[in-house]
């Protein structure tokens, strides 16, 4: 049984950094993509960063792009979003999720259909 267990979110304040993780557990991640994706109350649920399998192809939604940073360290099972200058839109719970394909290439936060999902960590930004 594959988890996804996130860590990492908290208060921040607007303009700061903070770095969430997602260690999966129950399968190796060389062939899955790894998706960052975020939901505020109310809202839809967005797809905001992903890394492919390979660890070569990264892709960011326009809300994020230059400000958040994706990476994945497949020895540790374990995903990370760097995410700097942080805005009061950015207040959400973020969650990680797999999607194993045999395509290491493939990266598209557009996807929303993932096999494994995590149960969120919060993130606050507020003065």
């Amino acid at each position: 049984q594959t988890q996804l267990v996130e860590s990492g979110g908290g208060l921040v304040q607007p303009g700061g950094s903070a770095s969430l993780s997602c260690v999966v557990s129950g399968e190796g991640l060389d062939w899955d993509a790894i998706f960052w994706f975020r939901q505020a109350p109310g809202k839809e649920r967005e797809g905001i960063s992903c890394v492919s399998a390979s660890g070569a192809n990264t892709h960011y939604a326009d809300s994020v792009k230059g400000r958040f940073t994706i990476s994945r360290d497949n020895a540790k099972n374990t995903v990370y979003l760097r995410m700097n200058n942080l805005r009061p839109k950015d207040t959400a719970v973020y969650y990680c999720a797999v999607k194993p394909t045999f395509v290491r290439t493939f990266c598209d936060v557009r996807s929303l259909s993932m096999d494994f999902w995590g149960k969120g960590t919060l993130v606050n930004v507020s003065s």
